[in-house]
């Protein structure tokens, strides 16, 4: 690209020089001749005036002649030659007899003849000539200063040509091996801006790009990660149970296959739920849930796991709370996470209780455990998982949550209680304005509301009861 666009500001130039210097040389050269013939001719008048009287006598002239390389001749009415050198019979002299001026090219001279005259009478002729070299060695000359700003010009335009290559080729090349490297999945690399808005235009779309891609990668990488841990607590009950059968084998078989089963189907379920979620199927999804069926679907499974380690679950729903708005699959994803965060991670008694809160529908989930004491902006991050395990699968909780106009904070840290607020699934009713004199109330919009408090749990009972 370099060598086509210096070709280019070159042969541009040489074509500009030719198109423009070919003409102003030949310029040049019909201006040189016709100064050189105006000299003959100042020259030869000059004469004429001088040898006037000599002419009209008739007398020969010895002593003439002109400045330089001119030679002059002068001649009588007849044409004779009466002094200097000169050709006779010439036509350049006869017009010059006629009372005319004669001027042409004899045998590589420069030629220019013209009357003398005396009382308005021609009685005679001087002939002044130049060799036409002499013209053609100063038109040389300023033909070679023509030629040397020519190249300079060709130099000049080989350097701005070989700037603009530059200019123009660094930002393609680093577009080039941007490209390359994203292809080659490497998905931090940045293009330079180079200052050209177009090339930058292209260098900013691609910038964006890579970092949607990398976006996109680390969530996928995220997603994968909680998604496993998601799978891990059903494959960890089923492998139980197996292994239970085979110590046991002729105990209970039937009803432990039957169980695992369950089990499988509930890791199919799990799978199905995860792979939606993931595709963003939600908003489809989205749809009031029954929050008392929800909960007494999954009481079962978490109250036989918290009874293994001698613990209860405790469910508590406020009669005034209203359904919330969301997808099923996310809501069970989350309270999956925490009641198993409860479950491995605390002690005592898990309680989930179900309250209103603000225009929207709260979920308190709480154990009686020591706490929590990491900063709230660590605990849903992947970092708190590599240190401890505290908290795994919050961050997928969150995502989850807020996926769904949700959200999922920890309201208190000791005894820990983790809340999740879900939008209300309240009827759209039109805006009615309030009649003069009448009361102010509320009324129902379309738009949900979004500021929403998270209201601390009483410690005494670490949920609110119905």
């Amino acid at each position: 690209m370099r060598t086509r666009i210096i070709g280019l500001a070159v042969w541009a130039s040489v074509l500009a020089i030719v198109l423009f210097g070919v003409p102003l040389a030949l310029a040049v050269h019909q201006y040189a001749l016709q100064a050189e013939r105006g000299e003959l001719e100042r020259v030869a008048n000059a004469v004429s005036f001088t040898v006037a009287s000599d002419v009209y006598d008739g007398e020969r002239i010895d002593e003439i002649s002109g400045p330089g390389l001119i030679k002059v001749a002068v001649y009588d009415q007849h044409g004779n030659q009466l002094g200097g050198m000169g050709p006779r019979g010439e036509s350049e002299v006869g017009e010059a007899l006629g009372g005319g001026i004669g001027s042409g090219k004899v045998a590589g001279d420069l030629v220019v003849a013209v009357p003398v005259t005396h009382d308005d009478d021609v009685i005679g002729a001087v002939r002044a000539s130049a060799p036409e070299s002499a013209v053609m060695q100063r038109v040389v000359l300023v033909w070679a200063g023509m030629a040397a700003l020519a190249a300079l010009a060709v130099a000049a335009a080989w350097l701005v040509g070989r700037r603009q290559a530059r200019r123009l080729a660094l930002p393609l090349e680093d577009l080039a091996v941007a490209a390359r490297r994203l292809g080659e999945g490497d998905f931090s690399v940045r293009t330079r801006r180079g200052g050209i808005p177009e090339i930058d235009s292209v260098g900013s779309a691609l910038n964006g790009t890579a970092g949607r891609l990398d976006d996109l990668l680390a969530r996928e990488q995220a997603f994968s990660a909680d998604a496993s841990h998601q799978l891990r607590t059903p494959l960890a009950g089923l492998r139980l149970r197996l292994e239970a059968v085979l110590e046991r084998p002729d105990d209970e078989l039937r009803a432990a296959i039957a169980a695992s089963l369950v089990d499988a189907d509930r890791l199919e379920t799990t799978i199905d739920e995860l792979l939606a979620l993931a595709r963003n199927k939600r908003a489809a999804q989205t749809v009031p849930i029954d929050l008392s069926a929800l909960l007494a679907e999954m009481s079962p499974e978490w109250c036989a796991r918290l009874a293994l380690q001698g613990r209860n679950l405790e469910l508590k729903i406020d009669s005034g709370a209203q359904n919330p708005s969301a997808s099923t699959a996310a809501v069970r994803q989350i309270l999956g996470v925490l009641i198993d965060n409860a479950t491995v991670h605390g002690s005592g008694t898990v309680t989930v209780a179900v309250r209103e809160s603000s225009d929207a529908v709260a979920i308190d989930v709480c154990d009686e455990g020591a706490g929590v004491s990491d900063p709230e902006n660590v605990l849903f991050t992947q970092r708190a998982d590599e240190r401890n395990g505290h908290g795994i699968g919050l961050p997928l909780a969150r995502r989850l949550a807020e996926a769904d106009d949700g959200r999922l904070e920890l309201t208190q840290r000791t005894p820990p209680v983790f809340t999740l607020l879900l939008p209300s699934a309240v009827a759209e009713d039109p805006v009615v304005e309030p009649a003069p004199g009448d009361s102010p109330r509320a009324t129902a919009t379309s738009e949900p509301r979004r500021r929403w408090s998270v209201g601390r749990v009483p410690t005494d009972s670490r949920a609110p009861g119905a």
